[in-house]
């Protein structure tokens, strides 16, 4: 197995403590949002491994010690590049085969110090017709208007490390008219009479429509004015004041309180399947997706806005935001259920002068320590660090401390 060195992404909506708190490492004053642990191309984690070929010369081993004996030079490579070198070898037969030559999950650390933007992802077939559609009409990858950078969908889970707020599916419309009716913003009537009056998907579908289409000028002042209302009532619209400040004006700040309020507590998790919007407003989680870029983005953001696109995706329709509990296995794993095979997240929570635990899988895993000195292996682990550990390796882990298991469905 190997010790990752991971990047650190510094988006501008990302705490500037929370990461750095985590790692026991000095906060730099920039905001650090996201860590990434896999093989995404954007910022794959980085390993050290013997060189396919090399002069004699002292091998350092992937936890940084010496061999002390001659054997082929060692190099920093990319899991992404390891992977592509074996990947039947670093990912299973099982995995390559169900999935392909590419590990099929990223794992994050996740610090939202400021609202991220309320999106919403494709089912898998959406993706492949989308990605397939502007990659026919010559769409450069790159482009600011481009929605599809792949053709795989993006389900995620985000477990909390702290408390953490969000927003995760449509409200009922009736529970949404009053919300937005207490504002007491005349230019905000006619949405509520809308949720009132008409079904509920066609409901939904009309107002966010309406807020998406509106005159900028004319959602400018609507937004001022709905804000200084939220933030004298207080309360239950407390958190779309403070969405606010940090995107004054923008339409996404009424679009948010179409949806549900979702505080998790540290040890619980949210699962955000295609076409539901939602949005992270604050706190710290380890978050699991499949390996994927599609985002549609409804508002909180100066990043592009495909309408019609993002109207053909979402799902109008109002759920009750379901919190995930971990299920406990007499092996010590806490399971975190999810209807998807890209990704498995579990966690193991191991005590002081606990027995050993057998982690050995035919699947890739990456191991993840988010409290105390646990080992993986021989590899000892502080909070933030991580290890990859390719397909049917033998690893055990001991010692005292939290660790996360991410690895697939096969």
């Amino acid at each position: 197995m190997d010790r990752l060195s991971n990047t650190v992404r510094p988006y501008a909506w990302g705490s500037t403590t929370a990461i750095p708190e985590l790692l026991g490492t000095a906060p730099t004053g920039e905001p650090q949002a996201e860590m990434w642990m896999g093989a995404h191309p954007g910022a794959p984690s980085r390993l050290t491994r013997p060189a396919a070929s090399g002069s004699a010369g002292p091998a350092t081993g992937s936890a940084g010690h010496a061999s002390g004996s001659a054997g082929p030079a060692t190099g920093e490579q990319t899991l992404t590049d390891v992977i592509d070198a074996d990947p039947e070898r670093e990912l299973g037969s099982a995995t390559v085969r169900t999935f392909g030559p590419r590990l099929p999950f990223l794992l994050k650390l996740l610090a939202a110090g400021a609202p991220l933007s309320l999106q919403v992802h494709p089912d898998l077939e959406q993706a492949q017709q989308g990605y397939a559609d502007e990659e026919r009409r010559g769409v450069p990858l790159d482009a600011p208007h481009r929605t599809y950078k792949d053709a795989n969908h993006k389900p995620e889970l985000i477990c909390a490390l702290t408390p953490f707020d969000g927003l995760c599916g449509f409200r009922r419309p009736a529970e949404a008219a009053d919300l937005i009716a207490a504002l007491g913003v005349d230019s905000l009537k006619p949405y509520v009479d809308l949720l009132r009056a008409s079904p509920e998907d066609r409901a939904l579908r009309e107002v966010l429509t309406a807020i998406l289409t509106t005159d900028p000028d004319e959602m400018t002042h609507t937004v001022a004015e709905a804000a200084e209302a939220a933030e004298r009532l207080g309360g239950a619209h407390a958190p779309y004041a403070q969405i606010a400040h940090h995107y004054p004006g923008d339409p996404g700040v009424i679009a948010a309180m179409l949806l549900n309020h979702v505080q998790l507590q540290p040890g619980e998790a949210m699962f955000l399947g295609a076409g539901v919007p939602h949005a992270y407003l604050d706190g710290l989680g380890v978050e699991i997706m499949a390996n994927s870029d599609n985002v549609l983005r409804c508002g909180l953001t100066p990043k592009h806005i495909d309408v019609p696109e993002l109207l053909r995706i979402v799902r109008f329709e109002a759920t009750e935001p379901a919190v995930l509990r971990p299920e406990a296995a007499p092996t010590g794993e806490e399971l975190y259920e999810t209807p998807v095979d890209e990704f498995r997240l579990s966690r193991y929570v191991l005590p002081p002068g606990g027995a050993p635990v057998d982690l050995t899988a035919a699947t890739p895993q990456i191991l993840l320590c988010t409290a105390g000195a646990p080992r993986a292996g021989q590899i000892a682990l502080a909070p933030g660090e991580s290890v990859f550990v390719p397909a049917d390796e033998t690893v055990e882990v001991a010692g005292t401390g939290t660790l996360f298991r991410a690895t697939v469905v096969v």
